[in-house]
């Protein structure tokens, strides 16, 4: 059992953000299924002035000692912009690692303190810092890297949230595609069908500066009409989703990044990123002085890619538009030489996503699951 007494402290000093950013490479450098992301990205993640989630919300760090070692960490967020879109007052928790239960508790409990204060009525989490980045804890399928942008947390975390009283909110869905087998018939013949019969055409992503540009103002549009009844969805600001583009624009597979025309309309669109988690996996976190090496040999690496986005325009989800982008994705991912593919995330209660994504042969193998406490 652990011994000493565990005190919560909000972070205020460089020092603190240093030790609350550096503690999850300490806690899981040996767990070979954790993939630490790049240090400066998350300095990036959680910094005001380069990160736009900020403008819009109110993010407190808390670090948790034992005596005079750091074991746990927790950031209470407050978003403005949500609660003013879904008409309540939530705190959200993320960023959260512990070393055992009693830290857990100790954490989650200084949030809600916080949230109380704030006049709450509930606690949710985990995300790091919202539902449009990385969401969710890891609930079973813990012998698989995660892929980019993804979490990843030890088994032991669910307990150590449901013993201060946490209860399923909602979970989110993660879905396995072989790229080597071929669709199944029957996606397969549709999609060939509506290609012969479709007046849409697919156009990659343009990456030259004006058109990377008009191209973004496309994906927000889709994006934002898209998943607008989706469970918890914030339309995020042009900010937000301008930062993201540009982030992954160097590590972008242009081929895996089209849209879907209609009469010269941009109604649908899929984003699949090559999996850099693969290569981030050799890097330890750092991109100097090794990690440079690693990631300018990243086509020699990756064999995976995430579909981030598949959406189209509600007004043409009727027409036959996701087998037959479903259809495109895999002949250009199979073309480019990918092996794996993870569709990720849904939502558990999306029927109509869910039953299509089977069909077309995806095979659900993790689940990440949101929490809440009310207060």
């Amino acid at each position: 059992m652990p011994q000493g007494s565990i005190s919560v402290a909000p972070v205020v000093s460089r020092a603190d953000r240093r030790r609350f950013i550096d503690l999850p490479y300490a806690l899981h450098a040996r767990e070979p299924h954790w993939v630490p992301p790049l240090r400066r990205n998350e300095r990036r993640r959680l910094s005001p002035r380069h990160n736009p989630f900020h403008e819009h919300a109110d993010v407190q760090l808390w670090l948790a000692w034992r005596g005079d070692r750091v074991v746990g960490r927790v950031a209470g967020i407050d978003d403005r912009l949500h609660d003013r879109t879904h008409r309540e007052c939530i705190t959200w928790f993320g960023f959260f690692e512990a070393t055992d239960r009693e830290v857990a508790v100790a954490l989650l409990h200084a949030v809600e303190e916080h949230a109380r204060a704030h006049g709450s009525t509930a606690v949710r989490g985990p995300v790091n810092p919202s539902l449009n980045e990385s969401v969710g804890l890891l609930v079973d399928a813990f012998d698989e890297d995660p892929y980019v942008l993804m979490p990843y947390n030890p088994a032991s975390y669910s307990g150590f949230v449901e013993a201060a009283g946490y209860q399923k909110a909602k979970d989110l869905l993660a879905w396995d595609f072989d790229m080597r087998v071929s669709l199944p018939d029957p996606v397969a013949r549709l999609s060939q069908r509506l290609v012969q019969r479709s007046r849409v055409r697919m156009r990659t992503v343009r990456l030259t500066r004006r058109g990377f540009a008009e191209d973004i103002d496309h994906l927000k549009v889709i994006y934002r009409s898209a998943w607008a009844a989706n469970w918890g969805f914030v339309p995020p600001t042009d900010a937000e989703i301008e930062r993201l583009a540009h982030d992954l624009k160097p590590v972008l597979d242009p081929d895996l990044v089209f849209f879907a025309e209609a009469a010269g309309r941009a109604v649908g669109v899929v984003v699949a990123i090559p999996d850099v988690n693969q290569v981030l996996k050799r890097m330890k976190g750092r991109l100097f002085p090794f990690g440079m090496f690693h990631f300018l040999r990243r086509n020699h690496v990756i064999t995976r890619a995430r579909v981030l986005l598949l959406g189209v325009l509600p007004d043409f989800q009727r027409r036959g538009l996701y087998p037959l982008l479903i259809g495109e994705l895999h002949r250009r991912g199979l073309t480019r030489g990918y092996q794996r593919g993870e569709l990720s995330w849904t939502l558990e209660d999306n029927d109509a996503i869910n039953t299509g994504i089977v069909a077309a042969g995806g095979r659900r193998y993790k689940t990440y699951r949101v929490y809440q406490k009310p207060l």
